[in-house]
């Protein structure tokens, strides 16, 4: 069977496969995985090699689909997966040697979005029957909190991540593969939640976390004063919601019924409001550094890519002899590299292959075990 995008899906008569199959899967330093991510509004894939790294990654965005609305809807979301995937697809595993060459497959099972998720599992699940390789279902935070060990120098186990993004943020202190010990979490709003929530109410548009971090660069240091939420809690969760309602109350002090807030005002609140953020972000993460006696600090998700908390993390953690490591970039936002390569780590020792593709649109990390 051949789809329309040209992605060849020859379906050949299926075998049983187990982890103790004559034709079992190669060690991790061999093995070639397709990674593919589509939790939200983002399509992503991914080819990763164990002996020669990242082959081929490919991300599409649907930002501007999505900017009309103020935010991500759904039903859209899911809709332009169903467009964009299949020739991702075509292109990764082109670059990536061709699908003779894939030994697995990765895909993001869950958090996300339901709709969104089961384009995903039912492409990767239906790809692993067809090609008759296993295929893996991968915690899509643990997609983020493994990015890092992509890199050249990859920080070594046990370490402490900070996990932020627009769905979460939380510490935990990571022993190993699926070994994670949650040690604090936000208790309502995830910091890129606040951030997108904030931008739209100052007007900013979408998506709003670049856009606010942006023109905080043009802010006036030390203008305004906002509160740091739970800061001095003596434990290591996190509350942002109640920051989110200081920066409204901020705004409509300089607004009036006539007249809007100008730019210079506006570009010194986001940068009172990221101050905030920075700052709760990286004293909790120098307590949990402190708290588990480790002295390395990977930072993983969206917000990660925020210049300013790069710079505020490194500059603290310099002082008190911590490492932090930090994925690229582009390995910062969902991406297919990091399923790929989260897949790979679980698919050496997982070699369970069925019909079915289970998603969890909610999943909660602690959950996840170690592999097999």
């Amino acid at each position: 069977m051949r789809l329309a995008s040209g992605l060849d899906l020859a379906v050949r008569k299926p075998e049983k496969w187990t982890a103790n199959s004559k034709d079992h899967r190669p060690e991790l330093q061999s093995m070639r995985v397709l990674g593919i991510e589509s939790s939200c509004d983002e399509t992503a894939a991914a080819v990763y090699d164990g002996q020669r790294g990242l082959l081929a990654h490919e991300i599409y965005s649907q930002a501007a689909l999505h900017a009309a609305y103020g935010g991500v809807v759904p039903e859209l979301a899911s809709r332009d997966h169903l467009r964009k995937l299949l020739p991702l697809l075509k292109k990764v595993i082109a670059e990536g040697g061709g699908k003779g060459a894939v030994d697995g497959i990765a895909y993001t099972a869950g958090p996300g979005l339901v709709g969104a998720l089961l384009v995903g599992a039912a492409v990767a699940r239906s790809l692993a029957y067809s090609w008759r390789v296993p295929a893996v279902s991968v915690h899509h935070m643990e997609g983020h909190l493994l990015a890092p060990l992509l890199e050249a120098d990859p920080p070594h186990f046990p370490f402490v991540a900070l996990l932020v993004s627009g769905g979460h943020t939380l510490l935990a202190h990571v022993h190993g593969v699926g070994q994670y010990e949650i040690l604090g979490s936000s208790l309502d709003d995830a910091a890129g939640e606040a951030f997108d929530k904030t931008a739209k109410l100052l007007g900013l548009g979408y998506p709003g976390g670049p856009a606010l971090s942006k023109l905080a660069l043009q802010g006036t240091p030390g203008r305004f004063k906002l509160p740091r939420p739970m800061l001095n809690s003596g434990d290591l969760n996190f509350s942002f919601s109640g920051l989110k309602t200081a920066v409204l109350t901020l705004a409509n002090q300089h607004r009036s019924d006539t007249q809007e807030l100008d730019e210079q005002t506006r570009a010194d609140i986001c940068l009172a409001f990221q101050d905030a953020i920075v700052e709760v972000l990286t004293k909790k993460s120098l307590a949990a550094l402190k708290q588990t006696g480790l002295s390395r600090l990977v930072v993983a998700g969206g917000v990660g890519a925020n210049k300013q908390l790069r710079e505020g993390l490194s500059h603290a953690a310099g002082k008190k002899n911590f490492a932090v490591f930090y994925p690229k970039l582009e390995f910062c936002t969902d991406n297919g590299a990091m399923i790929a390569f989260a897949g790979a780590m679980r698919l050496r020792h997982e070699g369970r292959r069925t019909m079915n593709f289970p998603i969890k649109p909610r999943w909660d990390l602690a959950q996840l075990g170690a592999p097999d």
